[in-house]
C-alpha cells in the first residue's frame, strides 16, 4: 500500500530502489510507486535502478526460458516510467529492451580513482577478467591505468557452478586484480584467485560493481586468498561487512546524485562515463 505524502503535481520525480534483499517485494514496490506518481499527474518520473533486477536472464540460454529482463523493462514501461538511470547493466543491450530513454552509468571512474588511491604498486598490476563476458570492461580499465589485462576463460556445467577455468596471459610478479560486473555465490572468483595465485601473481584483489553474495559467499571469500573484495553500495553491504572484514566499499551515491542533479537540469550526463564527480 502506497501513498505519496506530499504533492507531486507537475514535479519532477526521482524513485531509487535498487534490485536487491526482497527483490520481487522491492520491484513490486518501484511498480506501484511510479504508477502512484504518475497518477498523482506528476511531469516526469525517473526510476533510479543502481542494480537492475533480472538483469542476467537478458537472453534465452535454453529452450523454455523467459526472458525476465525483458519482461522487467516492460513493466517499469506500463507502470508509467518515463526514463531510467542505472548502473553497470550486465549486458548493455538491456538498453534497447526499453522504449524509454536509459541512462547506464559506470563505476568504471570510481573504481580507477580506488585502484589508484588503496594499491601501492599498481603501476605493475595485471587487470583479470574472470570470464570472458567482462573482456570489454578490463580492457577499458587496463588502457586507462596504462597496464595490462589477463583473461580466464571459464566451462559452466550448471547455472552457478563453475566446471574449469583457463588462464590466458602472463600474472607472475603481479599484483592481480579481478574486475567483474557482478559477485552471486563468489564461486568463479574464489576459483579465479586461486588460479592467479597459483600461476605466480604476488596479490590478489577483486573489485566488482554488484556484491550480491547469496548463499556460502561470504565463507568462500574468508577462505579465499584475496587481499581485498571491494564492491560498490549499489547494493547496501554494511550487514555483509560485519561479518566478512575483507569487503570493501566504494560510494557511488555521488555518481546517482550527480546524474539525477543533470538530468532535471537538462545537462549532459556522458561526463559521469570518464570522471567521478567532485
Amino acid at each position: 500500500s502506497v501513498e505519496i505524502g506530499e504533492s507531486v503535481r507537475g514535479e519532477d520525480v526521482y524513485i531509487i530502489q535498487s534490485g536487491c534483499g526482497e527483490i520481487n517485494d522491492n520491484l513490486m514496490e518501484l511498480l506501484i510507486m511510479i504508477n502512484a506518481c504518475k497518477i498523482a499527474s506528476s511531469s516526469r518520473v525517473t526510476a533510479v535502478i543502481p542494480c537492475f533486477p533480472y538483469a542476467r536472464q537478458d537472453k534465452k540460454d535454453k529452450s523454455r526460458a523467459p526472458i525476465s529482463a525483458k519482461l522487467v523493462a516492460n513493466m517499469l514501461s506500463v507502470a508509467g516510467a518515463d526514463h531510467i538511470i542505472t548502473m553497470d547493466l550486465h549486458a548493455s543491450q538491456i538498453q534497447g529492451f526499453f522504449d524509454i530513454p536509459v541512462d547506464n552509468l559506470y563505476a568504471e571512474p570510481a573504481v580507477l580513482q580506488w585502484i589508484r588511491e588503496n594499491i601501492a604498486e599498481w603501476r605493475n598490476c595485471i587487470i583479470v577478467s574472470p570470464d570472458a563476458g567482462g573482456a570489454k570492461r578490463v580492457t577499458s580499465i587496463a588502457d586507462r591505468l596504462n597496464v595490462e589485462f589477463a583473461l580466464i576463460h571459464k566451462e559452466r556445467k550448471k547455472a552457478n557452478e563453475v566446471d574449469r577455468m583457463v588462464l590466458v596471459g602472463d600474472v607472475k610478479d603481479r599484483v592481480a586484480i579481478l574486475v567483474d560486473d557482478m559477485a552471486d555465490t563468489c564461486g568463479t572468483i574464489c576459483h579465479a584467485a586461486d588460479k592467479l595465485l597459483s600461476a605466480g601473481a604476488t596479490k590478489v584483489y577483486a573489485i566488482l560493481t554488484h556484491g550480491i553474495f547469496s548463499g556460502p559467499a561470504i565463507s568462500r571469500i574468508n577462505n579465499a586468498a584475496f587481499e581485498a573484495v571491494v564492491v560498490t553500495n549499489t547494493i547496501p553491504q554494511e550487514d555483509k561487512m560485519r561479518h566478512c572484514p575483507k569487503i570493501q566499499v566504494i560510494d557511488i551515491s555521488m555518481i546517482l546524485a550527480e546524474a539525477i542533479r543533470r538530468t532535471h537540469n537538462g545537462e549532459s550526463v556522458s561526463y559521469l562515463f570518464s570522471h567521478v564527480p567532485l
